[in-house]
């Protein structure tokens, strides 16, 4: 069975995710942990928690991914903003494991011509800072399009990160199918050999969520604008090798596509007719 879900607002509490994502069809779901665009977190709904937990279990919405808000930047120059991506990081997985088994998605960061290789070595030391061993969610790096001082725009940068980090056992990848095109990677002409590169720099065993989203721009374009399925660079066909790939289809895909919840919902429909049982 596909494990298909769209990001959803969090403002109505997790209980009232839950309940969206079925009824457009979807059987997980993405959202952001607070305002996208950073601030503070609302205060935790415990009664709300508890009684997503058990629609959860009775429909099946595990694992969902909670995304870490587009402003936190580990490897900043500005050392205010780094200790605000540290301990904006640690409250949300302190949240998160009211949600055990919950995955933590975040962008690495911009090294902000620092270089990338600081920039790496900031990540990880934030990663150091953060980490639990008794942890139960697992850290997700987002593979990146490679705009302006971006890392992460290679699966190398990526290794680096978690070469580097202690708890590496805490720590996957999210692959970002608009993003590793825009990055330069052929996922329409050469989906095995891009999988094959992933599995010798970083391993496939570390590949644990897939963003699906297609492209508004062409392959190595370093844009990062998301297009709807089959409406954009990518194209239908190539985003149906993408989920009923072996290496791939068992893990759960999330759609960040221009849409409204109608939108979302065709979009679920067309890669559930799409997926080879």
């Amino acid at each position: 069975m596909l494990k298909i879900g769209c990001h959803l607002s969090s403002s109505k509490g997790y209980l009232a995710m839950g309940k969206e994502a079925v009824k457009i069809g979807a059987n997980t779901f993405q959202f952001f942990t607070r305002n996208p665009r950073g601030g503070k977190a609302k205060d935790l709904d415990l009664e709300d928690v508890a009684a997503y937990r058990a629609f959860a279990k009775e429909q099946g919405l595990f694992p969902i991914l909670a995304h870490a808000p587009y402003t936190l930047n580990a490897c900043a120059a500005d050392e205010g903003l780094r200790t605000f991506a540290k301990e904006t990081m640690a409250d949300d997985l302190s949240r998160l494991e009211h949600l055990p088994g919950s995955m933590y998605n975040f962008h690495p960061g911009s090294h902000v011509k620092q270089g990338a290789e600081v920039g790496i070595a900031l990540i990880a030391q934030a990663l150091n800072e953060v980490l639990r061993p008794e942890q139960s969610t697992t850290v997700l790096l987002e593979t990146m399009a490679g705009k302006g001082s971006e890392v992460g725009r290679s699966f190398e940068e990526l290794r680096a990160i978690l070469e580097q980090v202690e708890l590496s056992d805490k720590l996957g990848v999210c692959l970002d199918t608009c993003h590793v095109s825009d990055g330069g990677y052929d996922l329409v002409n050469d989906l095995d050999g891009v999988l094959a590169e992933f599995d010798k720099v970083i391993g496939l065993s570390r590949l644990k969520a897939i963003h699906l989203n297609d492209s508004m721009n062409p392959l190595g374009s370093h844009k990062d604008r998301h297009q709807k399925l089959g409406e954009g660079a990518l194209g239908l066909e190539a985003l149906t090798r993408v989920v009923n790939h072996p290496a791939l289809r068992d893990l759960p895909f999330y759609l960040e596509t221009p849409n409204d919840l109608d939108g979302y919902a065709k979009e679920i429909a067309l890669m559930k007719e799409a997926y080879r049982d």
